[in-house]
């Protein structure tokens, strides 16, 4: 199982020079699990954020060009910042091209009207009826199980404003969770309405409602339960977390907190906030790792960002190399190459790195321990 990055911020998309390193796309993580025992298996990908424009390029330099590819997109929930690549995905305007779109069941509107009315006139040129590719719907239960060939896909409801869910991947003994949107699981049960004055962090909850918030850290702790890897929602810092609780974010605290009581062997800070500068994940992430050591903590901690490989096996995590040192120059050109992190500063110097411009300096590497 190889997962690619191809966007990593939250709510908006923000280029630039303070986020170079990491990137500005919004939320799209791609999944491919073919190999020697199984070259059919499934193309997967994790929301459809402005990070699957660049995707969608890379696509169409295979099968997908030829209108004769398939893939799968798992969306945790629809609102803009998952969804906004769909209508500039270049794939989906190849005729003979399929597409399986999974996501939470909605009781007022059908899933297909949903990505449609991004779409619709006024707010874009091409309707959503243009796309010439075959697209196939399929609603979601809060806890869904199913499987996408051989690869086993379950589910489970997080705590954001209008329900998002959360999936999980396992694939002949490797394992992903993927865990965003969410808030905290002790403040604030967040549903189908808008909350114009939330309650203060520490006030007591409803029995009702600490209830369901119990019932659904229990389920995001079962679905992350021996997990290789788990991708989780870290937007705030505690002090943003509470002038916003019930916007639906956590922070790397509590995603600390759920991927040690899950017994997870690596997680990933992730969805980070579009304000939040280069230079202040690299803090943020070192900080937090010094205190997992201090505590004597064995899980691995690492910050996505665009163009990360991860290679899973049923051995653990590969090699993952940092966040590049060195920004994109100004005017530097975009390859429709996928990402990639040369092992070494005399591999070469891709331009489609976040890093391009000069080669990489070689730094430490790490590896989970089995």
């Amino acid at each position: 199982m190889k997962l690619r990055f191809w966007g990593v911020r939250g709510s908006f998309p923000v280029p630039g020079n303070l986020t170079a390193r990491y990137g500005g796309n919004t939320s799209c993580v791609e999944v491919r699990c073919a190999d020697n025992s199984h070259p059919d298996a499934p193309r997967l990908i994790l929301d459809a954020g402005t990070g699957l424009r660049r995707l969608g390029k890379e696509m169409m330099q295979s099968e997908f060009a030829e209108g004769t590819g398939t893939a799968h997109l798992l969306v945790s929930h629809t609102h803009w910042d998952h969804i906004q690549g769909l209508p500039f995905f270049a794939p989906l305007y190849q005729a003979g091209n399929r597409f399986h779109v999974y996501a939470r069941q909605r009781d007022d509107t059908h899933l297909r009207t949903v990505f449609a009315l991004q779409s619709d006139n006024p707010y874009f040129p091409v309707p959503f009826e243009a796309a010439a590719a075959d697209l196939e719907f399929t609603e979601l239960s809060d806890d869904a199980r199913f499987n996408i060939g051989p690869v086993q896909v379950r589910c489970t409801r997080l705590n954001h404003p209008w329900i998002a869910i959360a999936f999980r991947l396992d694939y002949e003994g490797a394992s992903v969770a993927y865990v965003t949107d969410t808030a905290p699981f002790r403040d604030i049960l967040i549903e189908q309405k808008f909350i114009r004055q939330p309650p203060k962090p520490g006030d007591p909850l409803h029995p009702e409602d600490a209830a369901k918030l119990k019932a659904m850290r229990d389920g995001v702790v079962r679905l992350c339960e021996g997990a290789q890897l788990v991708i989780y929602d870290t937007q705030f810092t505690p002090t943003e977390y509470a002038q916003r609780p019930h916007w639906g974010h956590s922070c790397p605290e509590d995603a600390i907190e759920i991927a040690r009581d899950a017994g997870a062997q690596a997680l990933m800070l992730f969805h980070h906030a579009p304000e939040r500068t280069d230079e202040q994940l690299d803090e943020m992430l070192a900080r937090h790792r010094a205190q997992q050591a201090a505590e004597g903590s064995k899980l691995a901690l690492y910050a996505a960002y665009e163009g990360m490989e991860i290679d899973l096996s049923a051995s653990g995590l590969g090699e993952v190399l940092p966040a590049p040192s060195t920004p994109v120059r100004s005017g530097t050109a975009i390859s429709s190459k996928p990402p990639r992190m040369p092992v070494s500063a005399e591999e070469g110097r891709d331009a489609s790195s976040p890093g391009a411009g000069s080669p990489l300096p070689p730094g430490p590497t790490q590896k989970v321990p089995l």
